[in-house]
């Protein structure tokens, strides 16, 4: 890093790198707080909980209960707002923020239903029916979606490309959003997501088709000899079953998600064997070692996605996030190369190429993309929010919400 003038600082990287400016976009740290707090104290600075920043609101006090957990932080409009300090706006218009935390969904749901919150920061699909009066529900669009992963190194069966291609047209994305999601949430067919940027819809689809993908499985000698529902292949002691085991999540949504697989994939005579465990226990026993058969996950991108670490060969192992220990020596070259160029429109051609290559492989099964579902009382107005980066970014721009208004003659 090079200072050129008061207001500009010159990066030089060992090679180009696209998303670089974008990731450039982090908090601002006041250097007189922090300036003396060593890296590894970081987590212990009392400024964690009394933060200083030029956003339209500074802390004024938190609450704690017996426990020492926080149960709320006030926030008031700041004076010192870089947008009012500049004259660029006139907010923020509400004076008083209060952010209050609950321990689970039932004890937020209860909260609002005794009108002792105007807003919930999340709302799962289930309790949706429950607290619909004098609410405003935001179904904002993130970059996340839903996959199932193939290990093909832990099973011969998910080896088999036709195996993987008769399960892609064995699942129905559209019961599984309108049965878990309520309806809230997109199809996904791409490791892109639309709306995004770097997604193409030219791209091979696998369409629900419960009987093409038994035509599969039969072409390719996936029998039900004894009638047990279970397909088998090949004689004797080489005898083998349609077996594979799942693995997800015991959070409800991805949990009903997995059930509803499961069955979709019996009705073309698999056997599944549904494993979920906790979130913790699955990144620790199951994805750092990649102990799995198949796995039910998500993967987050970012506003501006770079899809190297799903998808790259050098990233099949922990700390890699390449799921599906996918490799592919042409894939490789264009995510290398994508990340590497500075010509939006060249970028976009490799990553449309990837994609194409990638789908064909068929590694996984991408589901869908959730809606973050934002449930704001309607008194307060002035939200316009259609898609984020991240949940947390649903403040960005509070200084123009506002509940009060007053008429005015001109």
């Amino acid at each position: 890093m090079e200072k050129v003038d008061e207001f500009t600082i010159l990066f030089k990287l060992n090679n180009v790198y696209a998303p670089f400016l974008h990731n450039l976009t982090v908090s601002i740290l006041p250097k007189h707080l922090w300036a003396g707090i060593s890296g590894q104290n970081f987590l212990l600075a009392v400024y964690n909980l009394k933060p200083i920043g030029s956003g339209p609101y500074k802390f004024k006090e938190f609450t704690k209960n017996e426990e020492g957990k926080i149960e709320s932080i006030e926030l008031i409009s700041n004076e010192s707002f870089y947008l009012l300090f500049e004259n660029r706006i006139q907010g923020p218009f509400i004076n008083n923020i209060i952010l209050k935390f609950y321990n689970n969904q039932e004890a937020l749901t209860n909260a609002y239903q005794k009108r002792q919150i105007d807003g919930l920061s999340s709302l799962a699909t289930s309790d949706q029916s429950e607290i619909r009066n004098s609410l405003n529900i935001y179904e904002i669009k993130l970059p996340i979606y839903y996959a199932i992963f193939f290990n093909q190194n832990k099973s011969k069966i998910l080896a088999d490309k036709t195996v993987r291609l008769a399960l892609s047209h064995a699942v129905n994305k559209e019961e599984i959003i309108d049965k878990v999601l309520n309806g809230k949430g997109i199809k996904v067919d791409s490791p892109f997501l639309p709306d995004w940027p770097n997604y193409t819809s030219e791209t091979k689809i696998y369409d629900f088709a419960i009987d093409h993908a038994i035509n599969i499985l039969e072409a390719d000698n996936w029998i039900d000899s004894n009638n047990d529902n279970i397909r088998e292949k090949g004689e004797g002691e080489e005898k083998i079953e349609l077996e594979i085991s799942l693995l997800a999540t015991n959070w409800s949504e991805i949990k009903q998600t997995a059930e509803l697989i499961k069955e979709q994939w019996e009705k073309i005579g698999v056997k599944v064997n549904l494993e979920t465990a906790e979130a913790t226990d699955i990144q620790k026993d199951y994805i750092r070692p990649r102990e799995y058969e198949a796995i039910l996950f998500g993967e987050i991108l970012s506003a501006n996605p770079d899809p190297f670490a799903f998808w790259h060969s050098s990233q099949k192992k922990d700390p890699g996030l390449n799921l599906s220990l996918y490799q592919n020596k042409e894939v490789d070259e264009l995510l290398q190369d994508a990340r590497q160029t500075l010509d939006q429109e060249l970028r976009e051609e490799k990553y449309a190429e990837f994609q194409k290559l990638l789908i064909e492989d068929v590694p996984c099964i991408f589901l869908y993309s959730p809606s973050y579902i934002y449930p704001v009382n309607k008194k307060v107005k002035g939200i316009s929010i259609e898609k984020l980066a991240q949940p947390s970014q649903r403040f960005s721009q509070i200084e123009n919400w506002y509940i009060k208004t007053k008429r005015v003659w001109k």
